[in-house]
């Protein structure tokens, strides 16, 4: 019975999400009150934005993983990085990051299927 059920797992189709991954997103979303957070972000200097990034990597170095909470922050804080790097060089590893953040979104929320 068990192999039957991996096995039905396996085959899922790549669109499913997780309900439990779906509800820690919210429920991060909600912790941080996402719309307030970007505003903060959208209302910061570039230096700001500079020391919150750093904050963030300390963060994520401190933790060892990818938290939903960080993965809501993190794709606003690079989003307003991306949009506010002076350089060509800064855009490209500011936009690379957040959308690795939103690659890594996508996988968490589809990481527990069927729950």
């Amino acid at each position: 019975m068990a192999l039957g059920l991996l096995k039905s797992q396996a085959n899922m189709p790549n669109n499913v999400l997780s309900l439990n991954a779906l509800r820690a997103v919210k429920n991060a979303k909600n912790e941080i009150n996402e719309d307030a957070y970007r505003a903060t972000i959208l209302g910061m200097s570039k230096l700001e934005l500079l020391e919150e990034m750093v904050r963030f990597q300390e963060e994520r170095s401190r933790i060892g993983e990818l938290t939903p909470t960080m993965m809501v922050r993190g794709k606003h804080l690079f989003k307003a990085l991306e949009a506010n790097a002076e350089t060509q060089e800064l855009r490209i590893l500011t936009g690379a990051y957040r959308r690795h953040l939103e690659f890594e979104l996508i996988e968490y929320l589809k990481s527990t299927r069927g729950c």
